[in-house]
C-alpha cells in the first residue's frame, strides 16, 4: 500500500525555481548538480501531512525533507537544514 504521494496540487514553478536557487546558493554544489524538489503527502498515521523532499544528486547523493509544502518554504528553512553540523566538544 502506497502510503506517501506526490501532492496531486501542483506546485508553483516559480516557486520550485526559486527554492532551487536557494539550494545552490546555500550548499558548495556545482551549477552541474542535479537537484529535485517534490512535495508529498503522507497518509501514515503520525505522520506530517505534507513534505517538500529536496534530492541533491551529488557524490555522495543527499536528500533532505522539511515538513511543509513548497508554497509555505522559506530561505531560513533551507538555511537551517543545510547548516554544517556543531563541533563535537571533546
Amino acid at each position: 500500500m502506497n502510503l506517501s504521494s506526490r501532492s496531486k496540487s501542483k506546485a508553483d514553478p516559480n516557486k520550485v525555481a526559486q527554492v532551487k536557487n536557494w539550494v545552490y546558493n546555500r550548499l558548495p554544489i556545482s551549477p552541474d548538480t542535479a537537484v529535485s524538489i517534490n512535495q508529498l503527502i503522507c497518509r501514515e498515521p503520525g505522520c506530517p501531512p505534507i513534505e517538500t523532499v529536496i534530492a541533491v544528486m551529488s557524490r555522495p547523493p543527499q536528500q533532505f525533507r522539511i515538513y511543509k509544502s513548497i508554497a509555505d518554504l522559506n530561505y531560513s528553512d533551507l538555511y537551517n537544514i543545510f547548516r554544517p553540523p556543531s563541533p563535537e566538544l571533546d
